[in-house]
Formats: C-alpha cells, sequence, structure tokens
C-alpha cells in the first residue's frame, strides 16, 4: 500500500470533472434562465476536495481540456491541496460542461456537452499508475464506463488499485441523460460491482437498480455482495441505512435549512473515506462505523445549507460544531 506511512491514508478519486453552469436565479428550467454561473464541479473531483477539506491527503485522476476551463479545474485542485500528478489535458477536446438548474417542482435537469469531452478520452496509456498504487482508498464513480477509451482506462485503475492492496470505493453516481439508454446504464453499473468494498447508493439510485420504490431491507439485499464489506444507502434528510456482512443498521441525519443538495452525497463519501484510511477497522467495528457515519451524514447535511458543491465542502471545524451541538 505504497511506501510509507502517508501513502497509507492516501485516497486517490477518478473520473471527471467538469463544469456545471448554475442559472442566477433558482427555481426556472435552463431555457428560462437568465444566465448561468460558473461552478467547478464533478462527483470524483468533489469527493477529492471533500477529503482534503477535512485535512486528509487526495489526489485526481482524471483528463480536462487543454483550455481556459481546463486550467482553472486543474487550479482548483491545487488550491484545495489535492494532488493532481494524475491530471492530464488533451488539446483535442474541451473541458466537460453541463447546465444544472433546479425547477420550481424541486427535479434537477441536466444539459450536457460531452461530444466528446476531454474526460471520455483518458487512455490507459496515460494513468498514472505510480499515484494509483499509493492508493489506500480507490474510489470512482460510473460515469467513466460509458465510453472507451476512458471505459478501459477505468477498469485497468481499478485493477492496479486492487492489486497494490486498495479498498475499493465506488458511488455510480447515476446521470441517466449521459447513457445511450437505461438499460446500458443498469447494466454498465452493475458490471464492475462485485469488485467495489465499499459502495454507496442513494435511494434513487436503489430504485433504478432494483426497480423497487422501497428501502427496506430486503431490496436493499438485492444489491448485497459477498464481496462487499460494507454497503451504504443515502435517504437525504432521513440521513443513511448502513449493510455489513456481521451487522447494518441506520443512522439519523441532522436538521438543517436545505440551500441546495448539490454535491451532499461527496462530501458524504469524502468524509467516510477521509475517516475509513484513518482507520480500516470501523468496517468491523459497529459502533466505530456509526461513529464514522454520523460524521459523514453532518458533511453532507452542512454542504446542503450553501450554494454549490466544492464551495459550501466543510472542513472539520465546521463538522464538529454540528455534531457537538446535537
Amino acid at each position: 500500500m505504497g511506501s510509507g506511512g502517508e501513502d497509507a491514508r492516501l485516497v486517490v478519486s477518478f473520473g471527471e470533472m467538469l463544469i456545471d453552469f448554475v442559472p442566477t436565479i433558482s427555481g426556472v428550467s435552463l431555457s428560462e434562465a437568465p444566465g448561468f454561473l460558473k461552478a467547478p464541479g464533478g462527483a470524483p473531483a468533489n469527493v477529492a476536495i471533500a477529503v482534503s477539506r477535512l485535512g486528509g491527503r487526495s489526489a485526481f485522476v482524471g483528463k480536462l481540456g487543454d483550455d481556459e476551463f481546463g486550467h482553472m479545474l486543474a487550479g482548483i485542485l491545487r488550491s484545495n491541496g489535492v494532488f493532481d500528478a494524475g491530471v492530464t489535458f488533451d488539446s483535442g477536446a474541451r473541458t466537460a460542461l453541463a447546465f444544472v438548474t433546479l425547477r420550481a417542482d424541486g427535479e434537477r435537469e441536466f444539459m450536457f456537452y460531452r461530444n466528446p469531452s476531454a474526460d471520455m478520452l483518458l487512455h490507459e496509456s496515460e494513468l498514472n499508475l505510480d499515484l494509483i498504487r499509493r492508493a489506500a482508498v480507490f474510489h470512482y464513480g460510473s460515469i467513466s464506463l460509458i465510453a472507451e477509451p476512458c471505459r478501459s482506462a477505468h477498469l485497468k485503475a481499478m485493477e492496479v488499485a486492487k492489486e497494490a492492496g486498495a479498498l475499493l470505493s465506488y458511488d455510480p453516481n447515476l446521470r441517466l441523460p449521459l447513457w445511450p439508454s437505461p438499460e446500458e446504464a443498469r447494466t454498465q453499473i452493475l458490471s464492475i460491482w462485485d469488485q467495489a468494498d465499499i459502495v454507496k447508493v442513494s435511494d434513487v439510485e436503489l430504485e433504478f437498480l432494483t426497480g423497487d420504490s422501497s428501502v427496506e431491507d430486503e431490496v436493499v439485499m438485492k444489491l448485497w455482495r459477498p464481496t462487499l464489506k460494507l454497503l451504504l444507502v443515502t435517504v437525504g434528510e432521513n440521513g443513511c441505512k448502513y449493510y455489513t456482512k456481521d451487522f447494518r443498521g441506520s443512522v439519523e441525519s441532522f436538521a438543517v435549512k436545505q440551500v441546495d443538495t448539490t454535491g451532499a452525497g461527496d462530501a458524504f463519501v469524502g468524509a467516510l473515506l477521509r475517516k475509513l484510511v484513518e482507520d480500516q477497522s470501523a468496517l468491523q467495528d459497529e459502533n466505530k462505523l456509526r461513529q464514522v457515519l454520523r460524521f459523514a451524514n453532518a458533511c453532507g447535511a452542512i454542504t446542503t445549507t450553501k450554494k454549490g458543491a466544492i464551495p459550501s465542502l466543510p472542513n472539520e471545524a465546521e463538522v464538529m460544531l454540528l455534531l457537538n451541538k446535537n
């Protein structure tokens, strides 16, 4: 697991980083928005920054366009303390863009500009394998499975990380508009399920993958595999449910005034991984795991109180303040 004590706590996040364009006023459709603000995003990058902001060590592996936006995003990683030795640039494709709005009915609406975008063009040969081998935890989503050559790069990176002894962490982060069809999304998302040690899904993703809208244990257990160490289901303001080989349960979230839920799941995952690299025994000790999940829920809750994903990711002092108040 790398060559020293420092590497024993490194979280390496793999996948897409992009720019979300969000309307200057909320509650409108994309076509009605009078203007847009640019907000850096991309779930794997959010997770890397979440880990770093909580005092952990993290790195990001992915591809950006060799353009103003791509270099801006790489700068954001560095300024947030994320090691960027795994970032490459493509001179022939642009950095991915997404227009995102929260409509008046509360539904998020996405429009993506990836035809193809630089992140989809990451080749196996461009992977920083030395960095990946140093990971204590290797984290990824499913968007990088959609198209070649990125899909092969993703599978190779997972294989290298696992061989080096990393824990594999998977948050599918379903974005249906990016997939050719729901069937293809379901098939590909589940195609790498058995390789993960830790899987986190939202209640919406649970329904998509199982075809059942309930979050009862028997539904969740359709996604359980003997290879898993931990399966998590986040249920918004109701906290999360956890499942291991030996125990299961739920941990409540915190009542906060929600402004924007963007990035809450990434904050939750980042906090979880930040704690697990410090002490992996929480995967076998229910009391320890519940403490870790309480911390992760607090991070997710705080993130919903501000606009945008990266700007609202909390530091440890903010989290302790919320934990000590409850």
